[in-house]
């Protein structure tokens, strides 16, 4: 069995970052963070044009709670900037930036 380390979360935005939404992409967790920052320009390759503005970034992840993980969180400001954290129903376990309140997905299970 594989075990996740990292998870890339590709998001599309108007031109105005007022209107976001995740992407998917055909990988999105990898077994080191590594392989996940490499993948990440190919990413962004598969997924131009979908969006006037793309921001992708890899979040590292706990390999012994993978299976926990039942969310990823995550805000774009007004500058770009992407803040998100991958949690464990409400409690925060890898996180970027500041806590987002802004948009809640669920994780999908790899």
């Amino acid at each position: 069995m594989e075990h996740i380390a990292a998870v890339l979360l590709v998001i599309g935005c108007s031109d105005t970052m007022t209107d976001c939404r995740e992407l998917p992409v055909s990988v999105s967790v990898f077994e080191t963070a590594q392989e996940c920052t490499a993948a990440r320009p190919f990413a962004l390759a598969d997924v131009q044009g979908q969006a006037p503005r793309i921001i992708a970034k890899c979040l590292s992840v706990d390999p012994a709670l993978e299976d926990d993980y039942d969310q990823i969180v995550w805000n774009v400001r007004p500058d770009g900037t992407l803040d998100a954290s991958v949690e464990i129903s409400d409690l925060e376990v890898a996180s970027n930036g500041e806590r987002p309140e802004r948009k809640k997905d669920s994780l999908s299970q790899q």
